[in-house]
């Protein structure tokens, strides 16, 4: 068996269930993730789990290897080994950080009473929970530049949100102003930087913000989903930063008692079904 496959294994082992907010059940045979739900967790078919761990399948993509760390609750150094032992090339050091932390993570698992997204520096979407999904849209159904929200903004016209009047022109203003933080500290990175040119090509209004040269980083605002099962719920938005990663942690709020919270309450008992 070689490196790869028998770390992918142990790692699989290791991690209980209950660690990545599955239940436990009755009759596992294994201490720890079956095949099937790390194959769930990191958006893959059962198959090439079971050919990776066989060593049967090489090659894997760094994309691929990103989304097995997350989902097996790596730390950097086993990350970085992950990456080593499957051939792939490590994340650059000029890259935007994508890898979503151990304890990141766990905030996911245990607040499924509010719906969090974790964003990387370029506001590109990493992790979610299921509350998140069904408030706002799958994220999993994005690909591409898709996954990026400046890209939903100002491309594609994102309509699954809408901002009162006091926080729409201060929203795209941040964004555009952190976004171009970010190209000061990740000047190299790839997909950063194919983001900004084809925003700056493609849409005069963020070209004409993008020429105003401002900083800052969007922190909260306010704002409602207009089309969930529940009906429209307006949030408060507000974006928290994880020290030594540069991710954002983004988590919705409703107002204690209002309507809006009892409306949130019943989007997370109906989940992605649609209400009838």
């Amino acid at each position: 068996m070689s490196e790869f496959a028998n770390a992918l294994k142990s790692w699989r082992e290791r991690v209980t269930p209950e660690k990545v907010g599955l239940p436990a059940g009755a009759g596992r045979r294994t201490p720890g993730l079956r095949r099937e739900e790390l194959a769930a967790l990191a958006g893959v078919s059962v198959d090439y789990v079971v050919r990776l761990e066989q060593g049967r399948a090489v090659n894997p993509s760094p994309q691929l290897l990103g989304a097995l760390a997350r989902a097996l609750r790596l730390d950097d150094e086993e990350r970085d080994h992950l990456y080593r032992v499957a051939g792939a090339a490590l994340p650059a050091a000029g890259a935007v950080p994508r890898h979503v932390s151990p304890g990141v993570q766990r905030i996911l698992d245990r607040l499924g009473d509010v719906p969090i997204g974790v964003f990387t520096a370029a506001w590109e979407i990493v992790a979610w929970n299921p509350l998140w999904a069904a408030l706002s849209g799958d994220p999993s159904l994005r690909t591409g530049l898709d996954r990026f929200l400046p890209w939903r903004i100002f491309i594609e016209g994102d309509s699954s949100m809408d901002f009162d009047d006091e926080h729409a022109a201060e929203f795209v203003a941040d964004l555009v102003a952190d976004l171009r933080a970010a190209t000061g500290r990740y000047p190299t990175d790839p997909a950063l930087t194919q983001l900004v040119a084809r925003l700056r090509a493609e849409s005069p209004e963020f070209a004409r913000r993008w020429s105003e040269a401002r900083i800052a980083m969007h922190r909260s605002s306010r704002k409602t989903a207009k089309a969930t099962p529940a009906g429209p719920i307006t949030v408060d938005c507000d974006v928290l930063s994880v020290p030594g990663n540069d991710l954002r942690i983004v988590v919705y709020t409703a107002v204690p008692g209002s309507q809006d919270a009892s409306r949130l309450d019943l989007l997370r008992a109906a989940g992605l079904q649609a209400l009838t």
